[in-house]
């Protein structure tokens, strides 16, 4: 589905067009964000005949094709000699809107629509926030939903959002001395983009979802590449501009008006590997500082994924080093919060389904409006006899899971799982405790992993569904 709007207008326009024209400012289907008082701001700007100047320039606000209430026909600037330009302040946070502007004693009257005010969301990290799921029974687009593309064009969200053969940054289409030099246009563009059957990703699901809960609209800004590493990301670079992943980033939050509602991020894959996860926690924590002083936002949102399920038994320290690092951050920033897809369904050996990106996006919507706990995150874990109590924290209402519990092990000293458990289940009169019943003797220095290996089956979640996250190694007290 395909929402067509109206583009720039010019009405009843009698007099020359160079008399009393548009240049700059907001465009159609641009979202600007909100601020705390939950109204923002439009901005345009333009060229004018020289005999104008000293006018006054007026604007209005429409919705619907009505006026909205406070924003009939009134003075906002005074053109200038040859040029104009004006702020329409304090507008409701919503949408869409049709703005008009009109000078005194020229002819016509310019309007662009739809504009909306909103928050804006970064998404930003690799494939599995590019999004790689099927292109089947994707989410229908919304009139509340725009994207950012990566051609800086402000257009109706829908999947795939990141479209890399047409980015206005260098990086997504000559990061690989096989790919091509220059982005595509015309023919080869309309092929590639025809020829795609991947692309589905969670940026869209959670668009929607924020809609559904606050009916304010949304504005994405898809900045995300396959395949990339924490190094490719490094703030370091971001003096190259769009010939780096960082520097594109924040060229293109300073392209939407320099600030947004937050960061949703997705990366962890490219540096589960023996050389790479040994920084990777430093170089996660650097990145999100970094974010906050660039985007001169010291609180600003940063919710993110820890990764999941890999068909694949290679490196599986190195996984779990980054999982790992992952869950410990969340507890060292404010407003920094962590959801999982560890349990969720895959497209291919590596990426979530498009299905699951629904539920992917529900999650990090529950982090957005921080009326929920993360989820449950482990506590402490002892010995009771011939059995082990897992105990957490963050739990919304109790635990739950659906089916046989399943993905606890215990593991010795050197880290090597032991099989000792028959029985995984919720402690009888506990919301928030695991009872693991084990035969035979504890190996000393044992620990508790759950979600141990790449791609386990995991199923322990709490009643908001929020699903606890791969952990250990966990001491056993």
């Amino acid at each position: 589905m395909r929402l067509v709007f109206p583009l720039l207008a010019a009405l009843a326009a009698a007099a020359p067009a160079q008399t009393f024209e548009i240049t700059g400012g907001v465009v159609p289907y641009q979202v600007v964000q909100r601020e705390a008082d939950n109204r923002g701001a439009f901005r345009l700007e333009g060229n004018s005949a020289k005999q104008l100047a000293g006018r006054p320039v007026e604007a209005r606000l429409l919705r619907g094709g009505l006026t909205v209430p406070g924003f009939d026909w009134r003075q906002v600037g005074t053109a200038g000699a040859e040029s104009w330009g004006v702020n329409l302040t304090r507008v409701p946070a919503g949408g869409p809107y049709r703005m008009e502007v009109r000078i005194t004693g020229a002819n016509g009257v310019l309007a662009v629509e739809p504009l909306l005010v909103g928050d804006l969301w970064m998404l930003a990290g690799q494939s599995n926030m590019q999004g790689v799921g099927d292109l089947k029974n994707v989410p229908v687009p919304s009139a509340q939903v725009y994207s950012f593309n990566m051609a800086d064009q402000w257009v109706p969200a829908e999947e795939p959002l990141h479209r890399l053969e047409d980015a206005v940054d260098s990086f997504h289409w000559r990061r690989n001395s096989g790919e091509p030099k220059a982005p595509l246009s015309g023919e080869a563009l309309r092929k590639a983009i025809a020829a795609r059957v991947k692309g589905a990703g969670v940026g869209l699901p959670f668009a929607l979802e924020r809609v559904r809960r606050t009916g304010v609209p949304i504005g994405l800004i898809p900045s995300a590449h396959g395949g990339t590493s924490m190094d490719q990301w490094s703030p370091a670079l971001k003096g190259e501009g769009g010939a780096s992943l960082y520097g594109g980033m924040l060229r293109r939050f300073l392209a939407v008006g320099g600030r947004i509602a937050g960061v949703l991020w997705y990366q962890g894959e490219s540096d589960a590997n023996p050389k790479a996860a040994p920084a990777f926690a430093a170089k996660f924590q650097s990145l999100i500082e970094s974010v906050r002083v660039d985007f001169r936002q010291p609180d600003l949102p940063f919710y993110y994924v820890q990764i999941g399920r890999h068909v694949n038994d290679t490196n599986i320290d190195e996984w779990h080093a980054v999982q790992d690092a992952q869950r410990r951050i969340e507890g060292l920033f404010r407003n920094v919060g962590m959801t999982t897809a560890i349990d969720l369904e895959l497209d291919d050996g590596i990426h979530v389904g498009t299905d699951s990106y629904l539920v992917l996006g529900q999650r990090l919507a529950n982090l957005a409006e921080g009326k929920l706990a993360p989820g449950p995150r482990p506590l402490r874990a002892r010995l009771d006899g011939s059995r082990v109590l897992v105990e957490f924290s963050s739990v919304n209402g109790r635990l739950v899971h659906s089916g046989r519990l399943n993905g606890f092990t215990i593991h010795n000293a050197e880290g090597k799982p032991v099989p000792l458990i028959f029985r995984q289940r919720l402690l009888p009169g506990s919301s928030n405790t695991v009872e693991l019943l084990f035969g035979g003797k504890l190996p000393e220095g044992a620990r508790v992993h759950y979600g141990y290996g790449k791609d386990p089956y995991l199923n322990l979640a709490d009643e908001a569904n929020m699903p606890c996250p791969v952990f250990g190694p966990l001491r056993v007290e």
